[in-house]
């Protein structure tokens, strides 16, 4: 294992080279978010002055004398190309600054050790299941205590912010039943009792949620999702609001060694160049896939923040500038339709993830959130007749028809009682 603790996991500021290596980016004045994305890092090379940053490769960086150390010395400490992805992320999010992950749970990971240990972490009961495993193995190790809490019952919410809670994770919308949960006021309550707030924004990315705006301290995302938007990178990122919390997470991305390889990296940050223009073709596919599913007699209900009947709707307006392109909905017809529904489809690759430029389809019940235990599953609302669109950016009439399509499918082949169990 390599790396000087001399880095502490952030890049020492000192004057490059003179022999032309690259120097820091120059201040900006502030940018709008579309031009921010898609001009991260462009024409500062100052070595060759290529427009696009140049990918860095190497692991390891030569010292200009003995004590005397350069920007960056190991990979996992720093990297030039990492850097300016991250300075992307903190600038799109509003932040001080920003950890680049080697994926969405390791974000998750470093975000949960500024949580004080022997304290209280508060999630709600409905998040990721990823998360909630993660939550569970530290809890049970002893690192922290966890509640998993209803955060939209006032009753339970107020019973749970105690002076013990270090922690506070906000999944809004939350994953995969869309429930939208008050930033601002949930961070409000952290901040009454010393705890720290986390957002996890995957769902809707900047482009649409910013909640270090709403007073949250920490916004975790798994960069795999609509940041890459290209399903073929890993990653995750967590951004800091100030810059102590920023040190604390670079410290400990670069402690647990979890940071974001360059390649990665640099794959990311080009998917993040046409983070705005996808979420805007997401934005009218979806509305065509939700016309659809609100239209047909085989969906019981639409869980989508976009839709008035949605009890997050009002939440969502104010605190979004956006639904997304996340909707879920349960079937008439159990488990059996719910199989059919997903033979029936065409469009929809049947598949983990979310907010790539293709389309999927997911039974959060058997997929996603396997890793609950089914008590925990019932208690958050999640049922086997769930299924979790990621709308894409194909045609909108292609992807209104193949639901229609499957929709069709399992009410034409219905049969009342059968039960066709997932292989």
């Amino acid at each position: 294992m390599a790396g000087s603790d001399v880095v502490e996991g952030t890049p020492n500021r000192v004057e490059p080279r003179a022999s032309g290596s690259a120097t820091l980016a120059p201040a900006r004045r502030p940018r709008d978010p579309v031009t921010a994305a898609v001009r991260a890092g462009v024409a500062e090379d100052t070595a060759f002055g290529s427009v696009m940053p140049p990918l860095y490769l190497s692991s390891n960086y030569e010292f200009q004398a003995l004590g005397v150390p350069p920007v960056y010395d190991y990979a996992r400490s720093g990297n030039p190309t990492r850097a300016t992805l991250e300075g992307a992320l903190a600038e799109l999010e509003g932040g001080q600054s920003a950890v680049a992950t080697a994926s969405g749970m390791a974000a998750v990971l470093v975000a949960l050790h500024l949580c004080r240990p022997g304290s209280v972490v508060l999630a709600p009961k409905d998040c990721y299941g990823g998360t909630y495993r993660l939550l569970q193995a530290l809890a049970g190790r002893g690192q922290f205590s966890v509640r998993f809490v209803d955060f939209l019952e006032p009753a339970d919410v107020a019973e749970a912010f105690t002076p013990d809670v270090g922690m506070v994770w906000i999944e809004t919308p939350s994953n995969p039943l869309l429930r939208i949960y008050p930033i601002h006021d949930l961070c409000q309550r952290a901040a009454a009792v010393g705890a720290v707030s986390v957002v996890d924004n995957t769902f809707l990315s900047p482009a649409l949620q910013r909640p270090i705006e709403l007073g949250a301290d920490l916004v975790v995302h798994s960069t795999t999702k609509f940041i890459n938007g290209h399903s073929d990178v890993v990653g995750g990122a967590v951004v800091a609001a100030d810059a102590e919390a920023g040190a604390e997470a670079s410290w400990w991305g670069n402690c647990l060694g979890v940071t974001q390889s360059p390649f990665d990296c640099y794959q990311t940050l080009r998917g993040l160049r046409t983070l705005h223009a996808r979420v805007e073709a997401h934005a009218r596919n979806t509305a065509a896939v939700v016309d659809a599913l609100c239209k047909h007699e085989a969906v019981r209900v639409v869980h989508y923040p976009g839709l008035e009947s949605h009890g997050g709707f009002a939440l969502a307006a104010e605190q979004q500038s956006g639904a997304g392109s996340i909707v879920s909905f349960e079937l008439r017809g159990g488990l059996a339709a719910t199989r059919r529904f997903f033979d029936g489809l065409g469009s929809f690759s049947l598949a983990e993830s979310l907010g790539g430029v293709e389309s999927l389809a997911c039974h959060p019940w058997s997929m996603t959130h396997a890793s609950m235990p089914e008590h925990a599953r019932t208690e958050a609302g999640i049922r086997d007749d769930l299924v979790r669109l990621s709308v894409g950016i194909e045609s909108p009439d292609a992807l209104a028809g193949d639901v229609n399509r499957a929709l069709d499918a399992t009410v034409l082949n219905r049969t009342a009682g059968q039960a066709i169990p997932f292989a």
